[in-house]
């Protein structure tokens, strides 16, 4: 793997070789982009939707990487295409400058310089449920719930002095989700602190 890129789609070691500088605290005020991030099956997609209706504008990751031609090497071995973090960290410099708040869609964007960090977690049971009833392996279903059992994301994105505000989505309503989401872009990250999620006690059913 290159430096500076991951697997568009992650696994446990995703993001290990990022080399993204992360903008002072002065100059990320003046930005109006927001990472949208967790492990697939948090509800990253849903809760798009509903903040697109609320008239957000919300930058759909996976679309935006392939029609940028930001897809890197195929890696056969674990069926996904590598991003180059840094290119598609350049590549969304245009929605910083916006007027209004833009969020970018992806379980990359905690690697991305933003204003603030908006992170969707999920229980295992519920997240594997999930990802099942999209067709996922039960090996890709495994390695997705264990990522979020051990707190992946949430160790990459507090690599970052970026403020990261967490919610639970295993119970919540979409428009539950996008009333935190708002309040997290509108400054109140610290209402909803890193952290408070723990799914420790799985550990032994999933490893």
């Amino acid at each position: 793997m290159k430096p500076g890129a991951v697997p568009l789609h992650p696994g446990r070691d995703a993001g290990s070789s990022s080399n993204i500088v992360i903008s002072s605290s002065a100059v990320r005020g003046r930005m109006v982009l927001f990472a949208l991030t967790g492990t697939p099956g948090t509800g990253k997609t849903t809760l798009s939707s509903e903040l697109r209706r609320r008239g957000y504008e919300v930058v759909d990751g996976k679309a935006f990487i392939r029609e940028n031609g930001l897809l890197g090497e195929y890696d056969r071995e674990r069926d996904t295409y590598e991003v180059d973090l840094d290119a598609l960290n350049d590549a969304l410099e245009p929605f910083r400058a916006e007027a209004d708040p833009v969020v970018f869609d992806s379980h990359l964007s905690h690697f991305m310089d933003s204003r603030g960090i908006l992170l969707l977690r999920c229980s295992p049971e519920v997240l594997a449920g999930r990802l099942r009833s999209r067709g996922y392996s039960e090996a890709k279903v495994r390695e997705n719930v264990q990522a979020e059992i051990l707190d992946e994301i949430l160790c990459e994105a507090s690599e970052t002095d970026i403020p990261i505000g967490e919610m639970d989505s295993s119970s919540l309503t979409v428009g539950e989700m996008a009333d935190i989401a708002e309040k997290i872009i509108s400054g109140a990250a610290d209402d909803y602190p890193p952290g408070s999620v723990d799914w420790s006690s799985e550990m032994e059913s999933w490893f």
